[in-house]
């Protein structure tokens, strides 16, 4: 099953929904109201290679919690992501086994490349 975890608040993740072909077939997934279970982070991990490249480091909670100056390891990346959605990098497609995560322009190309619409 094709997923997208997103946050509903999110002006981009909308934004980016709105945007998706109305045909396909994908679960929806809002990180806020539903949070990752820890086997859903550990596919993310498989899928992606590890919790960092999940991690946003655009969170607010990461300046204000001063982690730019701390050394993180993974074990921190998958703690934080797991305590608080805000840490997810965001939104995270997973379409048949593939990952795409954020919402640069060239992931999103990836993502309807995936769907079959570019």
């Amino acid at each position: 099953m094709n997923k997208i975890y997103y946050l509903a608040s999110c002006d981009t993740c909308r934004k980016i929904i709105k945007s998706l072909p109305k045909n396909i077939s994908l679960e929806f997934h809002d990180i806020k109201q539903n949070p990752i279970t820890t086997e859903e982070l550990e596919k993310m991990k498989m899928l992606s290679g590890s919790y960092e490249a999940l991690f946003s480091k655009k969170a607010q909670l990461y300046k204000s919690m001063d982690l730019k100056n701390k050394s993180l390891t993974e074990d921190d990346y998958k703690k934080y992501i797991l305590e608080h959605y805000t840490f997810l990098s965001r939104p995270v497609f997973i379409i048949n086994d593939k990952i795409y995560i954020g919402n640069t322009q060239q992931n999103m190309l990836q993502v309807m490349k995936a769907f079959g619409n570019v």
